[in-house]
């Protein structure tokens, strides 16, 4: 994520379906503590995580705000 925030990338992704751990040592507690990470790691390099609503907006599923 740190590679492809670096290069200005449009768009990153997390969860366990992508990534099972926060380092080589540490399995993730959560899918919760993955975008928390995530969420964090946007901000350091001057980017805004988008809402539930515009993530769903974005990949066209039901119940995205208009």
């Amino acid at each position: 994520m740190k590679w492809a925030l670096g290069r200005n990338a449009d768009a990153v992704r997390t969860g366990l379906e992508d990534n099972i751990r926060m380092s080589k040592a540490r399995l993730a507690k959560s899918n919760a503590e993955l975008v928390e990470a995530a969420v964090a790691l946007c901000e350091k390099f001057g980017a805004r995580a988008a809402t539930p609503s515009e993530a769903r907006a974005m990949l066209g599923l039901a119940g995205a705000a208009a």
